[in-house]
């Protein structure tokens, strides 16, 4: 599906791309001394070396807390899931990055989805779940589901505002990291009830 609406967009649905650019332009408008540093911050949740070491820091806490190395390589399966499809998508579209003056270098891969978004998502959508089933404190539960739920949005923003990509590439990121933590997390609750079962 994903590759689907990249390609339309990369082609009969291109006119897309003016809709977007105006809204590329209104960030490039924008921008500030003060909101330059902070966009930096939140973009670099999504960068691959941090994504990587939160996870494994979670994957290496659950674990120890649980005991349940299925359980505790949940937001694993789910970032690396979302980095397959990633590269395929990018692969696949061949997407450009917008018209904006960019404020970063951008990685070799193409606009289309944004991994920076995605990895975000991943990550932080399974731990999100995950808190949700086995967090017992209900203010610590929510104090973490809430920022959960944010920084994928905060990566996204940021993203924008700094130049990297189209609206559309971050809300096709954010869906597929979506996706693949759902589906992490199912797979342990599908193990989960097979075991019971036997």
């Amino acid at each position: 599906m994903l590759a689907g609406l990249g390609l339309l967009l990369n082609g009969p649905l291109d006119a897309v791309d003016d809709a977007e650019d105006k809204v590329t332009d209104a960030f490039n408008r924008n921008r500030t001394d003060f909101w330059d540093p902070i966009s930096w911050v939140f973009s670099r949740f999504g960068n691959t070396e941090v994504v990587i070491g939160v996870c494994l820091i979670a994957v290496a806490i659950i674990w120890w807390r649980t005991r349940e190395w299925r359980w505790s390589v949940v937001p694993l399966i789910a970032i690396s899931l979302q980095a397959t499809i990633f590269l395929f998508l990018t692969l696949v579209v061949g997407r450009q990055r917008p018209p904006a003056i960019p404020m970063d270098a951008s990685p070799p891969t193409s606009s289309y989805p944004s991994g920076h978004t995605g990895a975000a998502t991943a990550l932080y959508f399974s731990l999100l779940m995950m808190a949700s089933a086995s967090i017992e404190r209900p203010w610590l539960r929510r104090l973490l589901m809430t920022a959960c739920a944010v920084i994928p949005f905060l990566v996204g923003i940021a993203r924008l505002y700094r130049g990297a990509h189209h609206i559309s590439d971050v809300l096709a990121g954010m869906l597929n990291g979506l996706v693949c933590a759902v589906l992490a997390y199912q797979w342990y609750r599908h193990r989960a009830a097979q075991e019971k079962s036997v």
